[in-house]
């Protein structure tokens, strides 16, 4: 797969999306959201060329150290570790003052007051009335996280208002259905907060010696795809494998209706 796209439809998102921001909120941590925000970032590098990723991790600022990206990190507490709404206020700025889009990663012991001071603060209404198209891309996994996961889903879905949600499915935790059987789709949580949804990402369950261990190796060294497949580092076969995983999810990138 080349992360090039047809000419169409690079003018397309040229229109759409410079000027849209896209926050990845979700309050449990260890669900890939620094992954994401790191797809998500290339995803929308390969089409614009130019785009400004945020760190606002305070703990584990993996999306800055993808180098390739030029992420600049916001830490949003202060020397004392303790919130800094003022910090807050710094972020805005810069999103209302930039003209790319913006992918902004928010660790999850900031997910609440960052949530809060957005609700709060009316900020999405303000980055929209500036003229930006804003998302919210959250997480979904399976298994035993999916109900703090739905959860965190229906807090986020609760405080917007006219903010478009990407929900990404996380198969590697497991099932995306209860042992009920009751999946997803069937939850109180999910139907009442359906009409919120734009988007949704599968990330698929694959085999974990294989796919598995690419991904983890090439995350874990914060490369993209494009130094992936400029490295001696990784096997024909490892490249592959990241290429066939990156043509699933530009895919279904593709078919949201942006």
């Amino acid at each position: 797969m080349s992360t090039k796209v047809e000419k169409n439809s690079v003018e397309k998102i040229e229109v759409d999306m410079n000027n849209s921001i896209h926050f990845v909120l979700q309050g449990k941590g260890g669900m890939g959201k620094s992954l994401i925000s790191a797809w998500l970032a290339q995803y929308f590098k390969s089409k614009l060329g130019v785009i400004k990723p945020f760190d606002t991790d305070q703990e584990n600022t993996t999306l800055h150290h993808y180098k390739s990206l030029d992420v600049e990190h916001i830490p949003l507490m202060n020397k004392s570790r303790v919130i800094d709404a003022k910090k807050f206020d710094s972020l805005m700025e810069k999103l209302i003052e930039s003209d790319k889009c913006c992918v902004i990663d928010n660790g999850a012991n900031t997910f609440s007051p960052l949530l809060a001071y957005l609700i709060e603060n009316d900020g999405f209404e303000i980055l929209r009335d500036s003229g930006k198209k804003v998302y919210v891309h959250t997480v979904i996994g399976g298994g035993d996280t999916l109900v703090d996961t739905a959860t965190g889903f229906n807090s986020i879905a609760e405080g917007l208002t006219n903010t478009p949600i990407i929900l990404w499915l996380n198969e590697h935790y497991g099932s995306l259905e209860l042992p009920s059987g009751e999946k997803l789709e069937e939850l109180k949580v999910y139907k009442k907060n359906e009409k919120s949804v734009t988007g949704i990402v599968v990330l698929q369950q694959r085999n974990q010696q294989t796919f598995g261990d690419d991904i983890k190796r090439m995350n874990a060294n914060r490369l993209t795809l494009d130094e992936v497949l400029k490295s001696t580092d990784f096997s024909l076969m490892e490249k592959q494998r990241l290429k066939t995983v990156f043509k699933d999810i530009y895919q279904q990138l593709d078919n949201i209706n942006w």
